[in-house]
């Protein structure tokens, strides 16, 4: 028998509905459901704990990216599809609307359903020339400083070769997939998510030379914190690790990737017309 594992952002009675309304459908037709440890017990519905929420045949996403992204860790690690449902504003990575979810998990339960792999970044944090935290991410790996800490110099080397030291909040890597997200934000490119590259952009920076920059995905990218002062190192802004004066984050790219189960092959540039209204008259 088939299990699905489902996340759903419980904070939106649009996502829920749905997602109780399509676990009944796949009830009817034999298909297990399980749901996470946060919308679970409170839909009275069978759950499990997030770090195993990747063990099934396909997890299912009910709200914005940040709900699929809350799942792509465990999922990655076991290699499971996702297929995202869109309940949010942006939604770059979630796959198909609200009304495609039966067809497209039927697709997927028929054996008939394609996928798109999605490049990810290992960040691991070394400390006295010991790794001792490796995190994994489908967006970006970021090290910024504390709320309470005034602006700092963060050094980049690039394959042991030291490029520069900036004058910022921080410095983030991130995938194709995370140039939509923080990357956006902070300035960096837009860059289709089925390139394979990593983005080195600065948060903030105090300088007009600073630019972003785009890397080959074998690269080696080493964040240093370059003078005294709190730091925090995080990957798709869920885990957050605070860094001690002379740690380093060394970035490449992970041997993991998110399996999304592909809906529509034009979905992102679709979602670059709508979601940033390229186009529309004012």
């Amino acid at each position: 028998m088939a299990r699905l594992n489902f996340v759903v952002n419980a904070a939106r009675e649009d996502a829920v509905a749905c997602a109780l309304d399509t676990a009944a459908w796949l009830d009817g037709l034999g298909v297990e459901v399980v749901f996470d440890h946060e919308s679970g017990p409170a839909l009275e519905q069978r759950w499990v704990p997030m770090t195993e929420i990747g063990d099934c045949d396909c997890v299912v996403t009910f709200g914005g990216d940040g709900t699929l992204i809350r799942a792509s860790g465990s999922a990655s690690e076991h290699s499971t599809p996702i297929l995202g449902v869109y309940f949010g504003r942006f939604g770059f990575v979630t796959q198909c609307d609200p009304h495609e979810v039966r067809s497209a998990i039927r697709q997927f339960l028929d054996g008939n359903a394609e996928f798109d792999d999605r490049m990810m970044l290992q960040g691991e944090l070394v400390r006295g020339g010991q790794t001792v935290a490796i995190l994994h991410a489908l967006n970006e790996v970021a090290v910024q400083r504390s709320i309470a800490t005034r602006m700092m110099s963060f050094g980049v080397r690039i394959d042991w070769e030291f490029l520069t030291s900036y004058p910022a909040d921080g410095l983030l890597v991130a995938t194709p997939t995370g140039s939509t997200a923080y990357s956006l934000s902070a300035g960096g490119p837009i860059v289709h998510p089925r390139v394979q590259a990593m983005l080195l952009t600065p948060i903030t920076p105090h300088s007009l030379g600073a630019r972003p920059l785009v890397l080959s995905p074998d690269t080696r990218v080493e964040l240093m914190v370059d003078v005294q002062g709190d730091a925090v190192f995080s990957a798709d802004g869920q885990h957050r690790l605070n860094m001690v004066t002379g740690d380093e984050i060394v970035v490449t790219k992970s041997d993991r990737v998110t399996r999304l189960v592909m809906v529509d092959r034009s979905d992102f540039l679709i979602k670059l017309r709508t979601r940033l209204l390229w186009g529309a008259r004012s």
